[in-house]
C-alpha cells in the first residue's frame, strides 16, 4: 500500500501546530487520558482508519494500557473491562462519529449520561477530543497514510 501523497501535516505544518493546540487544550481539563485513548481508537475503527488503529493501540500500551482493553473497544458493549464513565464517552464518541446516521445525531439520554460522569470542563474536552480524532482519520483516510509508518 501506498499513500496518495505525504501526510498533511508535513505539507501544512500550520495545521500540526493547530492540531496540537486544539488536543493540548482538551488535556487541561481533568478528562483521563485512558478514556482520551480509548475515544480515539474507536473513532478510528468506526471511521476505518488503519493509520490509527494501528497507532492508538502502541499509544495506549505505552501509556499502560492493557491487552484486554484495547482488544476489546469495538465490542466494549459487550466487555466488562470499562467503567461508567468510559461506557459514556465511548457512546458520545459513537454517537458523535456517526453524526449523519440518526434523526438526531446525539439523543439527550447518550448526551446526558455523559454529563452524569463528566463535569462542563471535562466533557467540552471530551467533545474536543472525538472532534480531534475524527479530523485527524478525515486527514489520513482522505490520502491512504499507511499504517505502521509513525511510531509514537
Amino acid at each position: 500500500m501506498q499513500s496518495r501523497m505525504n501526510n498533511i501535516v508535513t505539507v501544512l505544518p500550520d495545521v500540526m501546530t493547530a492540531m496540537q493546540a486544539l488536543q493540548g487544550a482538551a488535556q487541561t481539563s481533568g478528562l483521563p487520558e485512558k478514556t482520551a485513548h480509548l475515544v480515539h481508537l474507536r473513532a478510528s475503527q468506526i471511521n476505518g482508519c488503519g493509520f490509527c488503529v494501528d497507532l492508538h493501540p502502541r499509544m495506549m500500551k505505552k501509556a499502560g494500557e492493557t491487552d484486554r482493553r484495547i482488544l476489546s473497544v469495538a465490542a466494549w458493549r459487550e466487555a466488562p473491562f470499562y467503567t461508567d464513565a468510559e461506557r459514556a464517552a465511548l457512546a458520545l464518541t459513537e454517537a458523535l462519529t456517526r453524526i449523519a446516521d440518526r434523526e438526531e445525531p446525539v439523543p439527550d439520554a447518550i448526551w446526558n449520561e455523559a454529563a452524569r460522569h463528566y463535569d462542563e470542563k471535562a466533557l467540552a474536552a471530551l467533545v474536543v477530543e472525538i472532534a480531534a480524532i475524527n479530523v485527524w482519520n478525515r486527514f489520513n483516510v482522505a490520502t491512504r497514510q499507511v499504517a505502521g509508518e509513525w511510531n509514537p
